[in-house]
């Protein structure tokens, strides 16, 4: 029998940081964020650990509010999710105005790096598969960058636009069989020099 959902625990913000910058943490939240909900023996297999590991580190990720358990299966067979996207940036502290303290600065700073990593992976494994899909897959797929001059202000309603955008085609093609999970990076970066 099913349990009811276990929503999320209130996060204290901070914690969350600590909490993910940590290489298998990482990977959890994007396997369930990309692939969707999983068990911890799922998840051990896609990742290539144990299912003692995924299961312990599920149980921090959760504590902090970035996974839940769906409150489907049980022991063992568990099914986490990536908790939604508002509640996951409120547990990674992003509403709060005060700056990051050292050791909280060095996990943003490895979080990226870990997060730059795992693009990289990506892009390579489309560079090495893209010829067994379909051209026009090859077309609209890949790597391409646009250069824009914008004010901060503007930098920022364009980042809005472009989330408006992603979040009105995040399931778009639920359903249709023809449809394939894509996932978009965003990444603005300056090149003039900071005056």
């Amino acid at each position: 029998m099913a349990r009811p959902a276990q929503p999320a625990p209130p996060s204290d913000g901070r914690g969350a940081l600590r909490t993910l910058a940590h290489p298998l943490r990482s990977r959890l939240l994007a396997e369930l964020r990309v692939h969707g909900q999983a068990t911890a023996t799922e998840l051990a297999a896609a990742l290539g650990t144990h299912t003692g590991a995924t299961s312990y580190h599920l149980r921090r990720l959760a504590e902090v509010g970035l996974v839940e358990d769906t409150g489907t299966g049980g022991g063992r067979r568990r099914v986490w999710r990536a908790a939604p996207l508002p509640e996951a940036a409120v547990a990674l502290g992003r509403s709060e105005d005060e700056p990051l303290d050292e050791d909280e600065a060095q996990a943003v700073d490895w979080l990226a790096q870990d997060y730059l990593a795992h693009f990289g992976d990506r892009a390579h494994a489309w560079l090495r598969a893209r010829a067994e899909w379909g051209l026009t897959w090859q077309q609209v797929c890949g790597l391409e960058d646009h250069t824009v001059q914008v004010t901060a202000e503007q930098a920022t309603a364009l980042r809005a636009e472009l989330l408006e955008v992603l979040e009105r085609y995040r399931r778009v093609g639920q359903g249709n069989p023809a449809a394939k999970r894509v996932v978009v990076y965003t990444c603005a970066l300056p090149v003039d020099r900071h005056a």
